[in-house]
């Protein structure tokens, strides 16, 4: 299998695993979440499919983490959960990121998946509501919707995987629950799993994201 390389696109740092055979390929971005880097989610590249593209960027923030270090995709993270509004500057970089990305890669991001954990979910969520045409499917590891968050129909269209552990003490594990009934209320098909473990994914969880994403539909 082809290894994942290093990259750097403009001020982005990100490493990408694109397979030398002609194709096609899935794309899927690879979210870390809060004091994360670019090699936090390799650990779930053996969940993705073996012919795929896979891309994990680092977040543009520092973490201010004063033991942990890494990155967030907020500016400022504060006491409660990231708001929808508290994503838009990562989320308009990361829109001049595509095509540049796209062009020095020589591949077709027209439409890709997301798999992203704790406030990478939440970073995936809020791209998706923004773009839904873009995204095909969205997985989100130990994670969260941003609060305030107004445009939940616009993810009718895209299925929808939720990962949580129920000992979860970082996100609990309430609001994976609220996530999953809130976007089955808006007609979102969604695919829930819950392990009893922490902040983390469970093995359980990890065969239902392959599942998720063997699936065509």
């Amino acid at each position: 299998m082809d290894e994942p390389r290093d990259l750097k696109v403009g001020d982005w740092i990100l490493k990408a695993r694109v397979p030398s055979d002609a194709g096609p390929h899935r794309v899927f971005f690879l979210i870390h979440g809060w004091t994360g880097d670019e090699k936090s989610m390799w650990v779930f590249a053996s969940r993705l499919p073996r012919n795929a593209i896979l891309i994990a960027p680092r977040a543009p923030y520092v973490s201010k983490h004063p033991e942990l270090g890494g990155y967030s995709w907020v500016p400022e993270r504060g006491q409660s959960f990231s708001s929808l509004a508290m994503f838009q500057p990562a989320l308009a970089s990361f829109e001049t990121l595509l095509p540049n990305l796209a062009g020095q890669l020589s591949i077709d991001l027209s439409q890709f998946s997301l798999v992203g954990f704790s406030q990478g979910a939440a970073f995936s969520f809020a791209y998706a509501m923004g773009n839904p045409s873009r995204v095909s499917k969205l997985a989100a590891l130990a994670g969260f919707l941003p609060a305030e968050s107004g445009q939940l129909a616009a993810l009718s269209s895209i299925p929808i995987f939720i990962a949580h552990g129920a000992q979860d003490e970082t996100v609990p594990v309430a609001m994976a629950r609220q996530a999953h009934a809130d976007l089955e209320a808006v007609g979102v098909a969604v695919r829930y799993c819950e392990s009893e473990t922490g902040h983390k994914l469970g093995a359980n969880c990890s065969v239902e994201l392959q599942a998720f994403f063997t699936s065509r539909a």
